[in-house]
């Protein structure tokens, strides 16, 4: 997300962090935060119910499943007053609504 300037991406901090977003890493130009995600629990339960009724081999499943979404599917915001890229180029950037829209999606 693009910030102005410093107090800018406070303020963009604070309301990303009333949705569950928490801060992974601060500097003088950015501000790096991520929300986790945990699955979802419908599968989790289903999941759980066919491994203790029918195949043990099912609980692995849902271990990998939560693995892949704590790890690999939460979303990361990174907020800053740079412009350009180390390389020069523009930097694209997303809204509030792109982003709390992707961090809601379900998996």
């Amino acid at each position: 997300m693009k910030a102005d300037n410093s107090k800018d991406m406070e303020k963009i901090s604070e309301e990303l962090s009333q949705h569950k977003f928490k801060t992974v890493d601060t500097q003088d130009n950015f501000i790096l935060m991520r929300k986790r995600r945990y699955g979802n629990i419908l599968i989790h339960v289903v999941c759980l119910i066919i491994a203790l009724q029918f195949i043990g081999l099912v609980i692995f499943i849902n271990v990998a499943y939560f693995a892949y979404s704590f790890l690999w599917a939460s979303p990361n915001v990174l907020i800053t007053t740079e412009t350009e890229g180390d390389d020069g180029e523009a930097l694209e950037f997303s809204d509030m609504d792109e982003i709390l829209k992707e961090a809601n999606r379900l998996i």
